[in-house]
């Protein structure tokens, strides 16, 4: 009451009326309605404010522990942590680590740095993710798709600013990278996700994974001389016309290769085979002991030897390189392969901030901060839904921050969640997220033990460990044919994103795929066309089981729309309403951008079909305006209805706007000039947003006019009532304060008033036009008809 108080009193002071809203509301209204409804309970709806917005936006002390500690999720279950899960982490943290490391050396030559950073990157995912990420399948390390977006802005950002070492670009791109994720995440805006089209992810991956592999062919083959750092088809282009310079190379990395292929091929043969097997001797009592045990143990051997493929090609190509390479220098080699890797952590140190640099990354971050999130969540979301949790998509956006900022310091460049790791740690067994931490022992190891080992990588072989692994990105035909069949449009979109990532770049790529996206649908959004809805009279089949054999079961209204152009029965008989009512229904949303639409064809179809209810008569045709049509001669048809009322259907509104709520205010002016002297009734149905609600209201939307409730003694609005909850309650004491103060404004649902019945209604009697239902609103318009009105 002193807010209100309050407000006027700066109102005035402005020259702002702020009741003038309130001005429009007949007089008793809520009382009259409250009558009527006797003895059943009134409820007096409270319109929402702002004060009332941010209390329930406030946080208390709980709250504010709640968010800490959700930031740490693992101490959820580390008080739970037992030796059993102990004994299944560290299995599948070793096996995770046999397979990631041969990819982390792989795909830091993609990122233009040498191998050792790849096993940098990989071991702070693994070393940090455990402690603020939500899924135990997920493994975050480098990636062939974001080590190809670093090596991009390695070699773009040094054309212009030679003087940076590729070193320091890619720790600063990692670490303001990571800073981007921190915010996002503890601003708990990880709905943002959802704006990226999953069409925009399919073409930029596909084209990614083309990108690669051309970019691979070279050192496959090993050809010296072509730039990989171009578009793909220049890439392409270029290694064909080198193929006079293959050396020994290709040799070492077409049989990898191959090898690769076989090995993948066989496994999931096999695997294939076990599981038809046993899905043939399914229900005998064979697959009731052990025979079943025996065959899973199979199928998890063939899965457990099909992701080590990486290692063993690995290993062998080392036993070969070692054996023909051993006692010549490494410029001598027969093949090229990696040479010396430093021990350890050699390049320990916080990322170079200096402004040149900074400015110089920042294009370059939103392409790898899309990359990065897209495919983080993507496959933490498809782990989780595969094995019945929940991930929170905010926290892990703080995952890939702590391991993206904290890893700069170690020497990581930025990482993401890797698929085929996360496979891997699935497959493995793994119990907790826990099992990253013994992945990042053996990587350790790998640092500080087995360098001198990894001297003897063949680049070949690396190079076709990448295009291996990329071939299983590309998009298959069955998928891009599905999606046709889904969304003919998402097909044409993939396709301009897969050749634009090819004839120009992968950031122009994606960008394009996401404006096309965001394009279409706001044309959606725009261009959607409402539809006029006629009532049918429709009985289900077969009865419920409340309507006994032989029973008459009643039939119920329901709306389709007139022109018979959706997806119901073209065939089926559609009643129009009373003459001069007209019910409509937004399609999708009601807002700024799409109003002028509605209204216009609101507005033309209601002056067709109806006529105007008061000839004007000028005396001299110049009176005419000018954009009123002159008179035909002919009388006006008496077959067309004057307009009565409009009902619009807000089912699919869930939040509307000062411009929308504007275009309906001039839309009931144009329509009142057309149907004076007579009052057109405005009735709405399924506004279920209160501050939809509230719009409305203060437009003077929601209560009919004083000249109808005048003019119409017999007033029955249409009110619907349920149930109460809970024992009867006979006090009703603060029944006329209630009214009162609904009348004069201060209503509050707090406030609703108290009756002797067992019912109440179901929304506020002090907005009468507002109906839970088409069917209600439509009964509305019947029951404020007045007597002897024509049609």
């Amino acid at each position: 009451m002193v807010a209100s108080r309050i407000g006027s009193a700066l109102g005035k002071g402005l020259g702002i009326d702020v009741d003038a809203h309130k001005s429009q509301v007949p007089d008793n209204l809520v009382r009259r309605g409250a009558e009527l409804i006797s003895p059943s309970e009134p409820f007096i709806e409270e319109l929402p404010t702002i004060k009332g917005w941010f209390l329930s936006q406030a946080s208390n002390g709980r709250d504010i522990v709640s968010y800490v500690v959700g930031l740490f999720p693992f101490v959820k279950w580390i008080g739970r942590y037992n030796m059993r899960w102990l004994f299944a982490d560290a299995a599948a943290g070793c096996t995770l680590g046999l397979v990631v490391i041969p990819q982390g050396l792989s795909y830091a030559l993609l990122a233009s740095l040498s191998p050792e950073y790849g096993l940098y990157t990989t071991f702070s995912g693994a070393a940090l993710y455990w402690l603020f990420g939500t899924s135990k399948e997920v493994v975050v390390g480098s990636t062939a798709v974001v080590s190809l977006l670093v090596g991009k802005t390695i070699t773009n950002v040094i054309d212009k600013h030679p003087d940076f070492s590729r070193e320091e670009i890619a720790a600063t791109h990692a670490f303001l990278a990571g800073c981007i994720f921190l915010v996002l995440g503890l601003l708990k805006l990880g709905w943002a996700v959802e704006f990226i089209p999953h069409v925009a992810t399919s073409a930029f991956v596909t084209a990614a994974a083309i990108t690669i592999g051309l970019g691979q062919v070279p050192t496959l083959l090993g050809i010296s001389g072509i730039s990989t750092r171009g578009p793909s088809y220049q890439v392409f282009i270029d290694t064909c016309k080198g193929l006079g310079r293959v050396k020994m190379d290709a040799a070492v990395g077409l049989t990898a290769l191959a090898l690769l292929t076989i090995i993948k091929r066989l496994c999931d043969y096999m695997i294939k085979k076990q599981q038809s097997h046993h899905s043939q001797r399914e229900g005998s009592e064979e697959t009731q002991d052990g025979a079943l045990a025996g065959r899973k143990n199979r199928e998890k051997l063939w899965a457990t030897f099909n992701s080590l493929r990486f290692l063993f090609t690995v290993s062998l190509y080392i036993l070969v390189s070692f054996l023909v390479n051993r006692n010549i220098p490494l410029s001598d080699a027969k093949f090229r392969i990696v040479g010396p890797i430093p021990a350890g952590f050699r390049h320990v140190g916080p990322p170079a901030l200096r402004p040149e640099l900074i400015n110089a990354l920042l294009p370059e971050l939103p392409a790898v901060v899309i990359i990065i999130i897209i495919e983080h969540i993507a496959i933490a979301k498809s782990f989780g839904r595969k094995n019945g949790y929940n991930i929170s998509t905010s926290q892990e956006l703080i995952s890939i921050a702590a391991t993206n900022i904290a890893g700069t310091f170690v020497g990581a460049y930025a990482s993401t969640a890797s698929f085929g790791g996360s496979a891997v740690l699935s497959k493995a067994g793994g119990r907790t997220p826990l099992a990253g931490v013994f992945n990042a022992v053996l990587l350790l190891l790998t640092l500080y033990v087995l360098q001198s080992v990894l001297y003897w990588i063949p680049l070949a072989s690396l190079a076709a460990l990448i295009i291996h692994a990329v071939t299983n990105l590309i998009e298959p035909p069955a998928h891009v044919f599905r999606m046709w069949l889904i969304s003919p449009s998402d097909v044409v979109i993939y396709f301009v994103g897969v050749l634009t990532s090819i004839f120009s770049s992968l950031e122009n790529g994606i960008y394009v795929t996401i404006a096309l996206s965001a394009g279409l649908l706001l044309v959606r959004l725009a261009r959607a066309q409402g539809k006029f809805l006629g009532r049918v009279r429709i009985r289900q089949y077969p009865k419920p089981r409340e309507y006994g054999q032989g029973s008459n079961m009643p039939s119920r209204d329901v709306f389709f729309p007139l022109d018979r152009k959706g997806v119901s029965n073209p065939s089926i008989h559609v009643e129009l309403l009373r003459p001069g009512v007209f019910v409509y229904r937004f399609p999708g949303g009601f807002n700024y951008f799409n109003q002028a639409q509605h209204m216009d064809l609101l507005l033309e179809y209601i002056r067709e079909e109806t006529r105007q209810t008061e000839t004007v008569h000028y005396e001299r045709p110049s009176d005419r305006p000018w954009n009123e049509p002159a008179a035909s001669g002919a009388p006006e048809t008496p077959a067309k209805p004057t307009l009565k009322a409009l009902v619009l259907d807000f089912s699919s509104v869930n939040g509307t706007d000062t411009g929308a709520i504007e275009g309906l205010v001039e839309l009931r002016d144009q329509l009142q000039r057309w149907a004076k002297p007579n009052h057109v009734q405005w009735h709405f149905a399924n506004i279920e947003d209160p501050w939809v609600r509230r719009g409305l209201a203060v437009a003077g939307f929601g209560y009919p006019n004083k000249e109808d409730m005048k003019a119409t003694k017999n007033w029955i609005p249409v009110f619907t009532l349920a149930e109460l909850e809970g024992p009867p309650r006979t006090e009703n004491s603060g029944l006329r304060e209630s009214i009162d103060d609904a009348e004069r404004g201060y209503a509050g649902a707090e406030m609703a008033s108290r009756g002797s019945g067992r019912e109440a209604a179901t929304h506020g009697i002090n907005y009468p036009n507002f109906h839970v239902d088409l069917v209600s609103a439509v009964e509305a318009v019947a029951g404020l008809a007045t007597i002897g009105e024509d049609v």
